[in-house]
């Protein structure tokens, strides 16, 4: 029988913020969404509701459940999010067919075209993270991300 522990993992001090992988996505996603604050506000738009309108323009009427898991918001700011996005008229919320209780997500014609004012805004922040990065590179990159989203993944979607 082997009385040896598994070598212990490297302190934070030993690797340094500079290396620490979900550091570095916290400041890339803090940066990004910073530099969208002031064209979200021209909007009305807060990061939960830009997040929610985002995922409306791609998939069409997900339960509130999945549009939480997709926006990457708590579902109770979501869920306030929701209520002003209404309010505006950005989105309609509709019971689900097959189970009463469950309610689904449409973005409405003006919610199409907030975020479509919203989305070459978007586009820029993004093209300036990958600033000098090859296409390759860049599409390695986000191979990566998608396998690393696979293995911490808790949901299907």
């Amino acid at each position: 029988m082997n009385d040896e522990s598994p070598p212990a993992a490297p302190r934070l001090g030993e690797i340094g913020l500079t290396n620490y992988a979900p550091y570095l996505m916290n400041r890339i996603m803090g940066r990004y969404n910073a530099s969208l604050r002031e064209e979200m506000a021209q909007l009305g738009l807060s990061t939960p509701k830009m997040r929610a309108l985002a995922v409306l323009s791609v998939i069409e009427g997900p339960l509130i459940r999945e549009l939480a898991i997709y926006a990457v918001v708590e579902q109770s700011t979501l869920s306030r999010a929701l209520d002003q996005l209404q309010a505006d008229g950005l989105i309609r919320r509709e019971t689900d067919a097959e189970d009463s209780r469950a309610t689904r997500v449409f973005i409405t014609e003006a919610g199409r075209a907030s975020f479509e004012t919203l989305w070459p805004h978007m586009a820029a922040a993004q093209d300036r993270m990958f600033r000098g990065i090859p296409d390759t590179e860049k599409r390695a990159f986000v191979g990566t991300l998608q396998k690393m989203l696979a293995n911490i993944r808790k949901h299907e979607i």
